[in-house]
């Protein structure tokens, strides 16, 4: 078996926008139906303002690691279910050993922006739905160069019944 690989999975819109006030800017059933598709069963790494917005936690059926500076943030009790790391590094090394065991082979970074930074330069693929609208916000996709990308996968949806806007689900494989 391969090494597991990182998979950015995230819902931007068009102005970069991927949340506001902590929460998304949006309501997209689609799009979290696709989210779970897509991690269920996978190690999924995140920052503790992602892991703090979950309205469930932990998400049922994957590891959660959760990314914090704060040290005491465990030992206080509020990451109940999710394993804490200090440092990517620790996170992802977790992940691999509990993917590899799995035999899963990708580990699904899922946010915040910071996390997404540290994390683009490693990922392999990322899982993108770019949102049709252009919401205020205070988090942002950083931007990136996607000619080191391919796209393997691009699908248009109208706004379904529980969907506030269109989008388009695209996969992005590095080169």
């Amino acid at each position: 078996m391969t090494i597991p690989h990182l998979a950015l999975v995230v819902a931007r819109a068009r102005n970069g926008v991927i949340g506001r006030d902590g929460d998304l800017p949006w309501r997209l059933r689609s799009d979290l139906q696709r989210f779970k598709a897509i991690t269920l069963g996978k190690p999924c790494i995140m920052g503790r303002s992602t892991w703090e917005s979950l309205p469930l936690k932990p998400l049922p059926g994957r590891l959660n690691l959760v990314l914090t500076r704060d040290l005491s943030y465990e030992e206080a009790g509020k990451a109940k279910g999710a394993v804490v790391c200090s440092n990517l590094a620790d996170a992802i090394d977790i992940a691999r050993e509990t993917a590899e065991d799995d035999g899963i082979d990708e580990i699904c970074v899922i946010g915040g922006t910071a996390l997404f930074e540290a994390a683009l330069p490693r990922a392999r693929r990322l899982y993108v739905t770019e949102v049709e609208a252009e919401p205020e916000g205070d988090a942002w996709f950083p931007a990136f160069d996607e000619s080191l990308f391919r796209e393997t996968l691009n699908e248009r949806h109208d706004a379904g019944e529980k969907d506030d806007h269109a989008f388009t689900f695209r996969v992005l494989d590095r080169i």
